[in-house]
């Protein structure tokens, strides 16, 4: 008898975890050889979520395990710490609200037992019900960080994936204070698998996934696996001082050829003023958001702090 252990990150999901248990459960029934081990992560939840949980382990003790953060720390704290709890054989991730289809867990399962795979991915092939400007941001992204990383991931790729215990230690290993899970999973390597499905809506509430969260959410992913950033910021500076050394020179030139000419263009002068101001600016932002970032790592402060563990 193999264990899988499932990993779900909660964020005010009252609404959602009571349905997702007997949902998951029903499918983990006709799986044989393979036992359930739950690890629900209560990210410092506003509503009753963990009251729901509580409940939940109550009700099956063996399998069903919780653990409560001091405060809210972000999904992937939540799941770092879900990786770090679980034992099993096998590990998969998986939100609470059922956009990610048990049904595919028999299929995944089987995959890995062939031993083909290290791990069984999911990607969506549409986002139908999600708001067109949120989908379009989440396709720029993909197409961005791809072509400045050399980590490749997925378009569309899902944290819902079952992966080897191998997978989990290599995941765990890497100890960065600002986590990225989709660039981890795919920069550890080993032999991945997707199974593409259709958008799923929630069972229940609502996210809590703004378009700007996830526009920062997409800025930490792309700062933590490409300096493209740092780089363009170079050819930035490099390209501003070359164009005012030769506008300098056309200056010089121009005072030499003709003594008595006056150079006119106040307006003109501002507006270059203010463009050469704003690149410095956004550079120094582009080196400052990586600085942070090594302020970040450097401080060692944990990634989560838990209040309650069952």
């Amino acid at each position: 008898m193999k264990t899988l252990s499932i990993i779900v990150p909660c964020y005010n999901e009252e609404e959602t975890v009571p349905l997702f248990y007997p949902a998951v459960e029903k499918i983990m029934n006709t799986i044989e050889g393979l036992e359930p081990e739950y690890w629900f992560v209560n990210d410092g939840s506003a509503d009753k979520t963990l009251l729901k949980l509580r409940e939940l382990h109550e009700q099956d003790p063996d399998h069903v395990h919780y653990i409560s953060f001091s405060r809210n720390f972000g999904k992937e704290s939540a799941l770092y710490a879900g990786l770090q709890a679980a034992t099993g054989d096998y590990v998969v991730v998986m939100d609470a609200d059922l956009q990610d289809p048990p049904e595919f867990l028999p299929q995944m399962f089987q995959l890995l037992e062939t031993g083909e795979y290290d791990c069984i991915g999911t990607r969506r092939v549409d986002r139908t019900g999600e708001a067109k400007f949120k989908s379009f941001l989440s396709d720029m992204f993909y197409k961005v960080v791809n072509k400045i990383s050399s980590t490749q991931i997925v378009p569309g790729a899902r944290d819902y994936r079952m992966m080897t215990r191998q997978m989990i230690d290599a995941v765990l290993s890497l100890k960065e204070y600002n986590r990225f899970s989709k660039g981890i999973f795919s920069w550890v390597g080993f032999r991945t698998k997707y199974l593409d499905y259709h958008n799923v809506e929630r069972v229940a509430g609502e996210t809590d996934w703004t378009t700007w969260k996830l526009f920062k959410y997409a800025m930490d992913g792309i700062a933590d696996f490409s300096e493209a950033p740092l780089n363009m910021a170079v050819w930035l500076g490099t390209t501003s001082s070359i164009v005012a050394l030769i506008g300098l020179i056309v200056v010089i030139i121009r005072k030499i050829v003709h003594p008595t000419s006056s150079i006119l263009g106040w307006a003109s002068l501002v507006c270059i003023i203010l463009l050469l101001g704003g690149i410095q600016l956004l550079c120094l932002g582009v080196v400052g958001k990586y600085i942070g970032r090594i302020y970040a790592q450097v401080k060692e402060r944990p990634i989560y702090i838990v209040q309650e563990k069952k």
